[in-house]
């Protein structure tokens, strides 16, 4: 009994940070604090962004960057990670926040949190490797049109339509517009994405996401602009933590978009976290330490008003680009902001809302990998078609729904694409080749015993179609099954093949077998087809054992005529 909570213990300890998660911090420090300055200007206005296209308002964006982007820099995974509000969970939370209301969103946060922790404790991590590209380039493109499609009220300047389909609200907002056109808004949100695609593009290393929308605010100030609707008072400070918000009695209701919003920031922080490995030399980490740092920081988060966050895939990649070496950078990010909301407050507030949906438009944009996505179309019909499912219900259903739909597919066509390779061949004897079989030998097999070798996987995906292949054999009195080239079998594959040698007994063609491995002796053991053959002896080891026991069993069946010997269509093949 003592043995397990030593066995938590010790899994606990070993999801807790170690002493060189922070010996690394002291190597390069100057270049991780640039790093870290950098990133958190890149990051104000997407988390007032985000704050605000969650419903919550643009000081919960702040107050998840700052304690969430805290809190899983010290306990996360990876030494490289930016966590916070992200446009993914934002997907996620709209419909939660009209719903349930503003606290159902922190209580879901706060349960989000603990599904994580238990997810790294039970190591979950590692099934990360398991998701298909397609499946993952298809939810990107889905949450960028999404992203994008949330921005356009505040980008028309029109007041939030009522509905839950992003698709109805986005139409209706159209519509407003029309009826009374915000050509200011409208402006100010194509500028700053303008100002941010062209600029990327010219100057990759200036930040003009906060340069755009420092050039949109004092524009809408010095010249007026009424119609361009401001962010509003925001707090100078974070917020006493609380657990006000939770309602016991709603926790069972909650569980669900708790899980939705759980398995999203698992999916999208182990996603990022593989994404940095890869643009540097040396980077690994840890995926169940990274599940256990978003728990922390989704625990902490709602306590302070924020909403659940996420690793950042395009500020984790800002870091990386910008030479951060450690987690010191992710600390001093989290600072700056920090620093932001307690100084900066009433500037901030006066940021327009387009500006905003300019900036979050542009990172919709830059989300789409143009090369990355015409490369999966290419790559096979059955990437193109798991990659536009994925995308399809990302942007219809939800996003957690789109990637288990995903999966599905790409698990249905990959099942598919496996049980295609089964093949049943007939043998073609060559007794011009050492180890085969005498003339003899030959004609007897030519004339009366017809060998098959079963090659690949017999399972349910494609065991039937060789159930119908084998019943059809005509005009032969023993068939040899050579199983030693079967890769796998499951109890499907099994119950064909033993309802083929019924069928096949049942014509008077008796079904002989070479080469059974042990692995596979069990299941067919389990539905009575190992039974089935070996009746009268009718297993064998080898493929020339078997051959000497359809001649015996021709032999007393009487059927071998005493004709001379001719040569068979398999020897006119053979020479």
């Amino acid at each position: 009994m003592s043995t397990l909570p030593a066995l938590a213990r010790s899994r606990v300890r070993s999801l807790l940070p170690a002493r060189a998660d922070f010996a690394v911090m002291a190597r390069n420090p100057r270049r991780d604090l640039l790093a870290g300055l950098t990133v958190a200007i890149v990051a104000l206005p997407l988390a007032l962004g985000f704050g605000v296209s969650s419903g919550l308002g643009a000081e919960a964006g702040l107050a998840t960057a700052v304690v969430a982007g805290a809190l899983a820099a010290l306990f996360g995974g990876s030494n490289l990670q930016v966590s916070g509000p992200t446009g993914a969970m934002t997907v996620v939370l709209v419909p939660i926040v009209a719903q349930y209301g503003p606290g159902g969103v922190l209580t879901v946060g706060l349960m989000a949190g603990l599904l994580l922790i238990l997810l790294a404790l039970l190591r979950a991590g590692r099934y990360m490797q398991y998701v298909p590209a397609p499946v993952v380039e298809g939810f990107t493109l889905g949450i960028a049109c999404v992203i994008g499609l949330q921005q356009i009220p505040n980008a028309l300047g029109v007041a939030k339509p009522e509905g839950e389909k992003i698709l109805v609200v986005s139409w209706r907002a159209v519509e407003a517009f029309v009826r009374a056109p915000n050509w200011t808004a409208l402006a100010l949100a194509v500028g700053v994405a303008a100002v941010m695609l062209l600029g990327a593009r010219l100057r990759p290393g200036i930040p003009f996401s906060i340069v755009a929308v420092i050039a949109a605010t004092l524009i809408a100030q010095l010249f007026h602009l009424d119609a361009a609707a401001p962010i509003g008072d925001l707090p100078s400070g974070l917020p006493a933590p609380s657990l006000a918000f939770v309602d016991l009695s709603s926790l069972g209701s909650l569980l669900a978009p708790a899980v939705a919003v759980a398995a999203l920031a698992a999916l999208e922080s182990l996603l990022s976290a593989t994404v940095a490995d890869g643009m540097t030399v040396g980077q690994k980490h840890d995926p169940d330490k990274e599940l256990f740092g978003q728990g922390i920081a989704n625990l902490a988060a709602p306590l302070f008003g924020g909403v659940p966050a996420t690793a950042a895939i395009a500020r984790t990649a800002v870091n990386v680009r910008t030479g951060a070496g450690s987690r010191l950078a992710a600390l001093v990010h989290a600072a700056v902001l920090a620093v932001i909301v307690f100084a900066a407050a009433p500037i901030v507030a006066r940021i327009p809302l387009a500006a905003l949906a300019g900036v979050l438009l542009a990172t919709a944009i830059r989300m789409v990998e143009v090369g990355a996505l015409r490369a999966m179309v290419k790559a096979t019909r059955s990437d193109a078609v798991v990659l536009v499912m994925t995308a399809i219900a990302t942007l219809a259903l939800d996003l957690v729904y789109a990637v288990i739909i995903g999966l599905a597919v790409a698990g249905a066509l990959a099942l598919r694409a496996v049980a295609k390779q089964a093949r049943l061949d007939q043998v073609s004897f060559r007794p011009d080749l050492p180890g085969e079989h005498s003339d003899e030998e030959h004609a007897l097999l030519a004339e009366h015993i017809v060998a098959y070798r079963i090659d690949g996987p017999l399972f349910f995906a494609g065991a039937h179609r060789f159930l119908l292949e084998l019943s059809e054999v005509s005009d032969v009195r023993v068939v040899i099954l050579r199983m030693s080239r079967v890769s796998t079998m499951d109890a499907t594959g099994a119950l064909v093949l033993k309802d083929a040698v019924q069928k096949l007994n049942r014509r008077g063609i008796a079904v002989m077998t070479s080469g059974i491995r042990p692995g596979q002796r069990q299941v067919l053991d389990s539905v009575g087809a190992l039974d089935l053959l070996r009746l009268e002896g009718r297993e064998y080891a080898t493929t020339p054992e078997a051959i000497a026991g359809a001649r015996a069993h021709l032999h007393c069946a009487g059927v071998l005529p005493v004709v001379p010997h001719r040569k068979t269509a398999v020897e006119e093949a053979a020479r």
